[in-house]
């Protein structure tokens, strides 16, 4: 799964240029050979989502387009194309409940549909994207997951907009949860994940880095 990397551009208003593909960093390594599946998800087995995310119980994929193992695939895929970000922000939009996770990602859509928006509309959903990551930590205060998606997001902001007050205590979290893993909510997905990011883009210092490349998934 990819993370997309938001590049912004101040012109007159408030307007920025969307990501191509090229653009977007492939943070999850070990998902590389899914970021090159051509089948569409409803073809993808089950079984195959099962074994590519470690953080669940195989046994429990249920049929819920929510279930965390499709929505970190179609974030993967939404990160790298426009019609599958489209598809992403769709599945989510009418989201009403109340699971934090899904929440997080429901605001990662909204964030990737800035992206893929117009210049009259990027504000707005950038702005939606806050509320519901606000939303989403607010109900699991704790969860990396869901801090990993806004620090991802946040850390790209430009700081004019007002919306990037996070990013120090999402690092902070993320970094003690790497440095503490395992048991800290953390698989090794997910653990690789957050320490290729924080080390890879410079978030955390050498002697932090060092540390963590000493972690043991």
């Amino acid at each position: 799964m990819r993370i997309p990397e938001f590049h912004f551009l101040a012109v007159l208003s408030v307007a920025w240029s969307s990501s191509s593909a090229a653009d977007l960093p492939n943070i999850f390594r070990p998902m590389e050979a899914l970021a090159q599946d051509s089948l569409p998800m409803a073809a993808a087995p089950r079984a195959a989502c099962a074994a590519a995310f470690n953080f669940f119980n195989p046994n429990a994929v249920s049929s819920s387009p929510y279930h965390p193992a499709i929505l970190r695939r179609h974030y993967e895929q939404a990160a790298a194309d426009k019609t599958a970000g489209e598809k992403f922000y769709k599945l989510l939009a009418d989201y009403k409940d109340r699971d934090a996770l899904v929440l997080g990602y429901k605001a990662a859509a909204e964030a990737i549909r800035a992206r893929d928006a117009s210049m009259f509309n990027k504000l707005t959903y950038v702005q939606d994207a806050a509320r519901t990551f606000e939303q989403a930590v607010s109900l699991d205060p704790r969860n990396p997951e869901i801090r990993f998606l806004r620090f991802s997001v946040e850390s790209n902001l430009p700081a004019f907009l007002g919306l990037s007050k996070h990013v120090d205590e999402d690092k902070e979290l993320l970094l003690n949860a790497a440095l503490n893993h395992p048991g800290t909510g953390l698989d090794a997905e997910a653990f690789r994940t957050v320490r290729g990011f924080l080390v890879g883009r410079g978030h955390v210092s050498d002697d932090d880095a060092q540390k963590l490349s000493k972690v043991k998934e």
